[in-house]
């Protein structure tokens, strides 16, 4: 049986893009990248909402992008490696490898996904992890908190989520972002 984790980089205030859509403030730097790589090994499933697999796709579209340093190619591999699926009702087709559509989030064939699963499943954007969260599906959640603060703009949690958390891990790195990674009780 897999997990279901739901992982972001974030403003220490919650935010992962500001109030213009922008998350430049949390790029990670090579040593946070190569964190996130042994973080994303044991997943074999990639759930997306249509506007982040959009912006992932470049992991396997844009071969430049694998060149700029080995923690970025190495994150490449591990992207096209991985199974993808993307909730979408509006994307016609999909534009890497192992990626496929499906046009609703359904918790319970998202359920089978996990009981039937081998490796990990992360959930990723902020509408689609919503769901999840909702429905009772995410085992842990991580956050890399970037060093600043934004005001406003796309909150990681969605409104009115409560939950306990049991705190996993931390960990602190040179460029002064932070992560943290919970289960949810």
């Amino acid at each position: 049986m897999g997990k279901l984790i739901c992982s972001a980089l974030a403003s220490l205030d919650g935010y992962i893009a500001d109030e213009h859509g922008r998350f430049d403030w949390a790029v990670p730097d090579e040593e946070v990248l190569a964190f996130i790589n042994e973080l994303e090994r044991p997943v074999g499933t990639h759930l997306y909402g249509r506007r982040l697999y959009e912006l992932m796709t470049g992991w396997e579209t844009d071969p430049a992008l694998a060149e700029h340093s080995p923690a970025m190619g190495e994150f490449a591999r591990l992207w096209r490696a991985a199974d993808k699926i993307v909730y979408s009702g509006t994307l016609d087709t999909v534009f890497t490898t192992r990626t496929r559509i499906e046009r609703t989030f359904d918790v319970e064939a998202v359920r089978g996904l996990k009981n039937s699963a081998e490796h990990d499943l992360a959930v990723g954007g902020s509408e689609l992890a919503a769901h999840a969260f909702e429905a009772g599906l995410v085992d842990e959640c991580g956050l890399f908190f970037a060093p600043v603060l934004v005001g406003g703009g796309k909150s990681f949690f969605p409104r009115g989520l409560s939950a306990e958390l049991e705190l996993l891990d931390q960990r602190r790195f040179g460029n002064g972002m932070v992560h943290v990674r919970y289960r949810l009780r």
